[in-house]
């Protein structure tokens, strides 16, 4: 620690998804203002850099790949970092063992489970992470360092050329810059978190024929299967991305948008980061926990007996929680969505 007792440098450990990284700025932007005189660096996994690209508040990010040469090199520089502070908010061994082996003397983080992990930190961070929302369980470390903060809204910082990279893409799909759209991401991690792709091409047919809004289908290269069966039924215009552009450009595209539709995802948590509505649809996971930070947003959840689970299966069929949700309902409530949202653009968007 620095002679007045503030970290010099401090390391922030997530390794999870696009979503969980979205969900990190709070934590990077409480700990500037608290120590903003402390270099902060980020770890997390290898395709995930991009949601913390342009951030002010990270100074270095590093970035775990597969390879053991990549491992052994990513300890090296972790040491050669010399944070005075790690603070784990993955809840997990590996990230545990690279919190340990980064050498900072101080060292927080979870361990709900009571696994040998907790052995590796300094100190065990106790927390509620089963009704806590994610944003104010990562924020459980800086109170426990004895930090007064407030949960905030998460931020993605883009910049003015992937801005335009959106408008450029949007146009060769025939979505004029001044024309308002809507954006639906079909995808989610687990199959048993997706809604019915025939009811997204439903829902989707019934925005551009009943609304009068383009739809916009985002997904990269591992959603084209679903993409297709979409397309093939759908019998308005579709438009998709299907991993023809960043996410960084996706998510400069979702902030033109006048609503996102989708399922528990990354991309649903980049929309509350870029200041667009968001209709979410929940069926395992527990949207008080992952749900859509911020006011205005709607949540469509049937908290069916089973639910939340952290299955790896479903044996409900017909009675699946996702599949409970019907195209009648999510209809309503975009239909009211798009008469109360924003135009695009009009919050502040956040700009590196």
């Amino acid at each position: 620690m620095a002679g007045n007792g503030a970290p010099r440098r401090i390391l922030i450990v997530k390794l999870r998804y696009l979503g969980d990284v979205v969900l990190l700025s709070p934590v990077v932007r409480a700990l500037r203002e608290a120590y903003p005189a402390a270099e902060i660096g980020a770890l997390v996994n290898a395709g995930t850099e991009a949601m913390l690209d342009g951030n002010p508040n990270v100074d270095r990010i590093f970035i775990r790949g597969r390879s053991w040469r990549g491992q052994l090199r990513l300890v090296h520089d972790l040491r050669a970092f010399r944070p005075d502070l790690a603070i784990d908010l993955t809840d997990g061994d590996r990230a545990a063992l690279l919190t340990r082996l980064s050498g900072a003397p101080r060292r927080l983080g979870f361990n709900d489970e009571g696994r040998w992990r907790g052995r590796l930190y300094t100190e065990v961070v106790r927390a509620d992470s089963k009704h806590l929302h994610a944003i104010d369980y990562h924020l459980a470390p800086l109170a426990h360092l004895g930090l007064s903060v407030a949960a905030r809204p998460p931020e993605l910082f883009l910049r003015e050329e992937e801005d335009r990279a959106a408008t450029d893409w949007l146009a060769t799909v025939g979505v004029r810059p001044a024309r308002p759209f809507v954006v639906i991401h079909p995808g989610a991690r687990f199959w048993f978190k997706q809604w019915p792709l025939d009811r997204v091409a439903a829902l989707a047919d019934r925005i551009q024929e009943i609304e009068g809004y383009p739809v916009v289908v985002l997904g990269g290269t591992k959603e084209r299967p679903d993409l297709a069966s979409i397309h093939d039924a759908m019998r308005t215009p579709f438009r998709t991305t299907e991993g023809r552009v960043s996410v960084r450009i996706v998510a400069a595209i979702i902030r033109r948008a006048r609503l996102f539709i989708g399922n528990d995802n990354g991309p649903m948590h980049i929309a509350t980061a870029v200041g667009t509505p968001v209709v979410a649809l929940f069926g395992s996971s527990d949207p008080r926990v992952w749900g859509p930070w911020g006011e205005g947003h709607r949540v469509i959840y049937k908290q069916v007996p089973c639910s939340p689970c952290a299955h790896t299966g479903c044996d409900q069929g017909p009675q699946n929680c996702m599949r409970l949700i019907s195209i009648e309902e999510v209809s309503a409530v975009v239909s009211e969505s798009l008469r109360r949202a924003p135009v695009p653009g009009a919050a502040t968007a956040s700009r590196a």
